[in-house]
């Protein structure tokens, strides 16, 4: 039996149309407006607070879940109690995509990061608009394909790269994602803590702070606040994450 936490009533229903949560991701484009409205009339919403946990190691993972508003962290824990973050979800992000094809309880914890709404979509629904439309679960299995190599790609950095070479990639990368976004200057806006990030490169966030301050010291970035890094020099970060 799925647990009260995941079930939808008529309560819980969507208080902003569900549609705008839909339009967010890009794999459900291809919807016909009669299939999205099918979609919202099962869809349901959820706000979180900032540090509320979302999911938790143990819940049947049976629901796709879509960040409609804010931003989540995805991490597993150690049996010591140490924090391994593996990605970061924003506006139009999603996870439980893996649910849909096999059955399978959740291994990670959801974390809100500011103040959040998820969309949530039951897995059946989704499974029978792939049964309809097979593109969209070619979509599905692209984007865990590339979700796998984010996973790879981050166990390779930790295993082979020195903390400064991993803190420039991950740098790097999240300039490139906020890129993607339209936006075209160099003024990264972090989208998480300094801490979570210490922890996402496997480093204590001391060390963070120093490495920040000798890549600024060398010119290559400028550290406005707690969030905002310009960078000034990319070529130079490029080449010292290789």
């Amino acid at each position: 039996m799925e647990c009260k936490h995941h079930q939808v009533n008529e309560q819980q229903r969507m208080e902003h149309p569900p549609s705008l949560c839909i339009d967010n991701v890009p794999i459900l484009d291809i919807l016909s407006p009669t299939e999205k409205i099918d979609v919202m009339n099962s869809s349901i919403s959820k706000k979180y607070k900032k540090g509320e946990v979302i999911f938790s190691p143990g819940h049947p993972s049976a629901n796709l879940w879509i960040v409609h508003k804010g931003s989540v962290k995805i991490s597993r824990f150690s049996s010591a109690g140490k924090e391994q973050i593996l990605r970061i979800l924003e506006q139009g992000d999603f996870t439980g995509e893996l649910s849909l094809f096999s059955h399978t309880i959740l291994n990670s914890t959801a974390e809100a990061l500011e103040a959040t709404e998820i969309c949530l979509i039951q897995g059946k629904v989704i499974n029978d608009l792939m049964l309809q439309s097979p593109q969209i679960a070619v979509k599905f299995l692209e984007k865990y394909t590339e979700r796998l190599e984010l996973a790879e790609d981050m166990l390779e950095q930790l295993t082979l790269y020195d903390v400064e070479q991993r803190m420039t990639k991950v740098l790097l990368r999240m300039l490139r994602d906020q890129k993607s976004d339209h936006t075209e200057d160099n003024n990264l806006i972090l989208p998480i803590s300094k801490k979570d990030f210490a922890v996402m490169i496997g480093t204590s966030q001391e060390t963070l702070s120093r490495k920040l301050s000798f890549f600024q010291e060398q010119g290559w970035i400028r550290l406005i606040g707690q969030r905002q890094i310009t960078i000034l020099d990319q070529e130079s970060l490029s080449h010292f994450s290789d």
